[in-house]
């Protein structure tokens, strides 16, 4: 269910992925919803920001600890090209819509007071996600010799841009942008790290 709810948000957004919608799209039991999910929608989308931070944070660290940060952030790429591309570019990033989509409750949720806090709740842990990324990138750089100045505001480059990019692949159907941005960042990353790009 967890998986579910984070798919049908990559492809709708937070508001437009209902308790009803997860059922359907994961073929569980209705009852199943309220009993691992006693606070309803808002346990259920903050459960699949958690699930979608460590789905890709997971391949992240490993590409970095084995590659280094230029051939990390170039298998990081073509993970996410290769996921846009499988979903006819229809689906982005889970983390991304929680940031960018208010949060508004289901009608059986308990009241508006409460979504104001699942709100606040859900972008604390995008925040948490985002973070965490970063640090990956982060630790990469320093590990090949960069201040941690410079490699927080690299690694902060790094995640944003591809975010944002995620987002503009989908709107043109084409990863022609994740191309042009994976360029520019290599290109940055070599010069960063005293390298001759190649």
């Amino acid at each position: 269910m967890i998986a579910g709810a984070a798919d049908l948000m990559s492809r709708r957004g937070v508001n437009a992925t209902s308790m009803r919608d997860v059922v359907r799209h994961t073929a569980t039991p209705r009852g199943s919803i309220s009993h691992h999910f006693p606070d309803g929608k808002r346990q259920l989308i903050a459960e699949a920001v958690v699930f979608a931070g460590r789905q890709v944070s997971g391949p992240l660290e490993k590409a970095m600890n084995e590659r280094g940060a230029i051939a990390g952030l170039k298998a990081f790429i073509t993970s996410w090209r290769r996921h846009l591309e499988a979903t006819g570019f229809e689906a982005g990033c889970p983390v991304l819509a929680v940031a960018v989509d208010r949060y508004v409750g289901e009608v059986s949720d308990k009241g508006d007071a409460r979504d104001e806090a699942a709100q606040q709740h859900l972008l604390d842990l995008a925040n948490g996600v985002f973070a965490d990324w970063q640090q990956i990138m982060r630790a990469a750089l320093l590990r090949e010799g960069l201040t941690p100045a410079r490699a927080q505001r690299l690694a902060t480059l790094v995640v944003a841009s591809i975010e944002g990019t995620i987002a503009m692949c989908r709107a043109a159907r084409k990863a022609h942008p994740l191309d042009q941005v994976q360029e520019e960042l290599e290109t940055i990353l070599f010069e960063a790290l005293g390298r001759t790009t190649p």
